[in-house]
């Protein structure tokens, strides 16, 4: 179906009560063989609800900054106005094709998605577990956000990731993925929340809709 101008995918529809898990994605990506690799792996039913054609660097960055790479597009932070779109539009969407009310709805991401469903905690309580696989927790100031903020609502289970070679890149902001990603991981478990910090081969491109998956199962 398509709400807010966003193809949704649907998979899992039929398990009654099963938990939803909310995946923001690129245009084109239908998340089918992601819900097969979950399913391989996961102990429980759920829903997925694959979210495509987002506008990767409007909507999921939470504030304004300069593109990173010269041929990338700024950063203008539009994901404040993206989760309200989510709650109002693309969430109530979701719900009536459901067969029950979901057991409780996750948030999960790779890369710039991966930063956008941790910071999504911080500003709706609509989600009460996370993924963050590969996120890009280098993303300017985010750091200094996490530790002023404290989360919307009830969290529970938090999932981070990384490629063991993300941060060798010449590029000194994105370079700093490993620390800052650590950082958040010891923070959001100073909380008392359960997380985990789980370290993959490979740079940031390696094995995506895998660590994705892994994330999503664990969170389940």
């Amino acid at each position: 179906m398509t709400v807010s101008g966003k193809r949704i995918y649907l998979y899992g529809v039929e398990q009654s009560g099963a938990p939803l898990i909310l995946v923001n994605t690129y245009d084109g990506d239908d998340g089918k063989s992601l819900y097969e690799r979950i399913r391989e792996r996961a102990t429980k039913p759920f829903t997925l609800a694959v979210i495509s054609g987002v506008d990767w660097n409007r909507e999921l960055s939470p504030w304004e900054h300069p593109r990173i790479y010269k041929r990338d597009e700024d950063f203008t932070g539009g994901a404040n106005t993206y989760i309200m779109e989510i709650a109002e539009e693309i969430l109530p969407a979701i719900r009536k094709q459901l067969s029950g009310e979901p057991e409780y709805i996750a948030i999960a991401g790779y890369s710039l998605a991966g930063l956008f469903a941790i910071y999504s905690l911080y500003k709706t309580a609509l989600f009460t577990r996370a993924v963050s696989a590969s996120g890009s927790l280098w993303f300017p100031e985010f750091g200094n956000f996490l530790r002023q903020q404290t989360f919307a609502g009830d969290v529970d289970r938090v999932y981070f990731s990384l490629g063991e070679r993300e941060s060798h890149v010449k590029n000194p902001i994105v370079a700093t993925v490993e620390d800052e990603t650590r950082r958040a991981f010891e923070h959001v478990r100073g909380q008392g929340v359960d997380t985990i910090l789980e370290m993959n081969p490979g740079n940031h491109f390696t094995d995506d809709e895998l660590r994705l998956a892994k994330g999503i199962a664990w969170v389940l």
